[in-house]
């Protein structure tokens, strides 16, 4: 990260009533991609793509030896992508609010598996799998807890809440409008590391203000768990996850041929993925990865049947090569049944991205 400018933050310690602030520094670092793209089965032309990413970030300490981050990262048009402000309370672990994202947790657990680039969601489809906790990272705050040895192992974990489950963090002084379905929302998430290997587990719930007696309508619920070992220039990874939507199913049937979106469909999205990931050198890692997701309608038809789920298939080869404060990227994937339709033609979306730092 290059430092293009620092400034005295004293004047934000103003704001704080209990403690003062050393001065701290401001910095300002951000890149620009540029992509090209294929797809083959459903129509799409090629396109050549740009975007660019500005991040400011701020530190500081305070007069108790606690320290604060804060950052602000902007999209092409300059609009705000993620924010966060993050206290961290020496041996207590560390708080931060924020939004888009900007300080949770479930992004450590959604995908928990070694690629050389992207996740395999990327490239299109439903992508159950990021879709886990998904509802706790907004609107609430996260609590990070302090590293802890367990017999020669390292412990880390955190907590999310949200006061409202689906709703992004307002500006200050501002409100979320009243959801009268959704409440609030928790997300947790553990890892235990002992050398190469590393096991990790979340879950998260999200309040329906609607629950029936018989149960049709529930809380969401969603989960994850994940295992990655190392072997040199050599990382395995796997992880399985379950969401359950906690809506009622439709009078009709959920058909086979119908699109299903995790949020909106009822039933439950299962899967697991894997994935081989292989550092050629300091500056070439390549990736083989698969993730397979089924959707359960949680249905009778009227014969008394159980309605059939349909799978969801991506699988990808990446590859990424970096030259300093630019780098090469790029992946194959192939989508079997997107979105869990199974009369979907079979997508492969190619693509190439060209990264300059700064």
């Amino acid at each position: 990260m290059i430092n293009l400018k620092k400034v005295g933050l004293t004047a934000l310690a103003g704001s704080l009533a209990a403690v003062t602030a050393q001065a701290g520094e401001l910095s300002v670092t951000g890149g620009a991609n540029v992509t090209y793209v294929t797809k083959s089965g459903n129509n799409t032309a090629q396109s050549l793509g740009h975007d660019k990413d500005v991040k400011f970030s701020g530190s500081g300490e305070l007069d108790n030896g606690w320290t604060f981050a804060i950052h602000t990262l902007t999209k092409d048009d300059m609009t705000v992508s993620s924010t966060a402000t993050v206290i961290t309370m020496g041996s207590l672990g560390s708080i931060g609010v924020g939004s888009g994202g900007g300080t949770n947790i479930n992004g450590a657990y959604d995908e928990a598996i070694p690629t050389a680039y992207e996740e395999n969601s990327d490239a299109g489809g439903q992508g159950a799998a990021n879709s886990v906790g998904a509802n706790a990272d907004g609107n609430g705050i996260t609590y990070i807890m302090p590293a802890m040895d367990v017999m020669g192992a390292t412990l880390t974990g955190g907590i999310d809440y949200s006061f409202q489950g689906g709703s992004d963090s307002p500006n200050d002084g501002g409100a979320v409008a009243r959801s009268t379905t959704w409440g609030n929302a928790y997300g947790v998430g553990l890892t235990l590391a002992y050398d190469a290997l590393s096991v990790g587990a979340f879950v998260s719930e999200r309040e329906n203000k609607n629950i029936t007696a018989d149960t049709t309508i529930s809380d969401e619920f969603s989960g994850s768990w994940n295992v990655k070992y190392s072997m040199g220039p050599v990382s395995l990874g796997y992880s399985e996850f379950h969401i359950s939507s906690g809506l009622a199913a439709p009078a009709a049937d959920i058909a086979t041929t119908a699109a299903k979106t995790v949020g909106t469909t009822s039933g439950i999205f299962d899967g697991d993925m894997m994935s081989v990931a292989f550092n050629v050198n300091d500056d070439l890692s390549l990736s083989w990865s698969e993730m397979t997701a089924t959707h359960d309608p949680q249905q009778h038809s009227t014969a008394g049947v159980d309605v059939v789920g349909v799978d969801e298939k991506h699988e990808s080869l990446q590859m990424a090569y970096s030259m300093g404060a630019m780098s090469i990227k790029a992946y194959t994937t192939e989508i079997t049944n997107s979105n869990f339709k199974e009369t979907a033609p079979t997508v492969t979306k190619n693509e190439i991205a060209l990264g300059l730092s700064f």
